[in-house]
């Protein structure tokens, strides 16, 4: 086809380059901005099609965003879900996959859209004739860009948040929502970690939040008491303090004294449960504090034991304890190639009882922390029927060590720890794409 270039060979088009996609969607509006992205691929690739490929919030499916100006956002978004997908399998293993549709049909390239470990979703193109080596370079450094595109973007519009809502949220899921991390998993040398959350129908006021600064890394999980815009409420006071705190360079023990504190000036009565950890960059020491908080578990060589700590009243709870006010610093032993896993009460519920958490873990340990928090989730979600009598939340902390200082990860993903393929073979959805 006159004026087509060969997809097989090498393209040296400066708008193919990931410099040029940075600035093709500068230029653009923020809601537009993945459309120039696609339009930029689909005319220098000669592309039948480029779309965009969103997770939801649950990490089960993807949501695949409209056109500029087709994007719908009174109604849920149409979800597909991932389970024995294409999809799936590139997004467990970070790694483009190509599908050839046989004679007379386009090709499938699904790469995926990712920035430190953080699987935002995938690159989608149907393209006339197989890729060769340096287009698949090249679409790996768009999908790449797509990541860093979108999280420059997604504070601007509500496109990207109604794209990973496939059912409508409640004012509390809202506020729930809100709480939480922008990244729900992350990667750096040291560790990887990722979490996730499932609302009761009644959300239960569970949060989840971590930080990665020069020196350290610092992760918690809380909960708070009741249920609905309540329970969001505490929440909201509870993390506000522990982040304040935290920004303004407080160690462990005086961050719990101000969640504490901000629960009794403020929480009217209720009060919340917490696990705040630290750990050092520089030499791997771990410490934690525990306000009445289930207690975390450690998965090491295969095998998984509950962590027993000394635990503390939780945030704001009038109880006279003999450390009076104080909270506790305790030290934690971590080693390379431990996995943590800390979680909220959800997770213990009884229609889990039959649920062995333990054999879960040792099951689910050849999995990348993001795939193995939603492993964990989705037990206790099937347990239920569906249905959690309150939130479900995990955290899940891989540590390396000390010995790497930088990751290798040249398109988002450190593909060492990837997690493998599941089985794949159904068919995907229809082909309706964007630009």
């Amino acid at each position: 086809m006159a004026g087509r270039p060969l997809v097989g060979g090498s393209l040296r088009g400066r708008a193919t380059t990931l410099a040029g996609a940075l600035e093709a969607a500068e230029a653009a509006a923020p809601v537009e901005s993945l459309d120039v992205v696609a339009r930029m691929l689909r005319d220098h690739l000669g592309a039948a099609s480029v779309s965009f490929l969103i997770t939801d919030f649950s990490g089960g499916s993807v949501v695949r965003l409209g056109a500029a100006g087709s994007v719908e956002t009174s109604e849920p978004a149409t979800r597909i879900p991932l389970r024995g997908t294409l999809y799936d399998d590139v997004i467990r293993t970070q790694r483009p996959q190509v599908e050839d549709g046989g004679a007379n049909e386009l090709v499938r390239v699904v790469a995926p859209v990712t920035n430190r470990g953080d699987a935002l979703g995938l690159l989608e193109l149907f393209l006339p004739s197989a890729p060769g080596a340096e287009v698949m370079r090249e679409i790996g450094e768009t999908a790449h860009a797509l990541a860093y595109i979108v999280i420059a973007n997604r504070s601007h519009t509500d496109v990207y948040q109604w794209g990973r809502r496939t059912k409508p949220l409640s004012l509390a899921a809202e506020i729930q929502h809100r709480l939480l991390p922008a990244s729900l998993a992350c990667e750096a040398a040291q560790f990887a970690v990722a979490g996730a959350l499932e609302p009761a129908d009644h959300v239960g006021g569970d949060t989840f939040d971590y930080v990665i600064d020069r020196d350290t890394v610092q992760l918690s999980v809380t909960d708070a008491m009741g249920h609905d815009v309540e329970a969001a409420l505490l929440a909201t006071l509870v993390v506000g303090a522990l982040r304040r705190a935290r920004r303004a360079g407080a160690d462990l023990a005086e961050q719990a004294r101000q969640a504490d504190q901000a629960m009794r000036d403020h929480g009217h009565g209720g009060y919340v449960t917490g696990q705040l950890l630290r750990i050092s960059l520089i030499d791997g020491t771990t410490e934690f504090v525990n306000a009445g908080h289930p207690w975390p578990l450690r998965m090491r060589d295969g095998e998984v034991q509950q962590i027993v700590p000394k635990v503390d009243r939780p945030f704001g709870l009038n109880v006279q304890t003999a450390q009076g006010n104080t909270y506790r610093v305790q030290s934690l032993d971590l080693r390379p190639g431990d996995r943590l896993v800390m979680l909220t009460d959800g997770m213990l519920e009884r229609n889990a009882e039959g649920l062995d958490l333990s054999d879960l873990i040792i099951r689910s340990r050849a999995l990348h922390p993001r795939e193995a928090a939603h492993t964990l989730i989705g037990a206790i979600v099937d347990a239920g029927d569906g249905r959690l009598d309150d939130d479900a939340t995990v955290m899940c902390l891989d540590w390396h060590g000390m010995g790497d200082s930088q990751r290798d990860a040249a398109t988002g993903a450190d593909l060492t720890d990837a997690s493998r393929p599941s089985t794949t073979g159904q068919p995907l959805p229809g082909h309706h794409l964007s630009a």
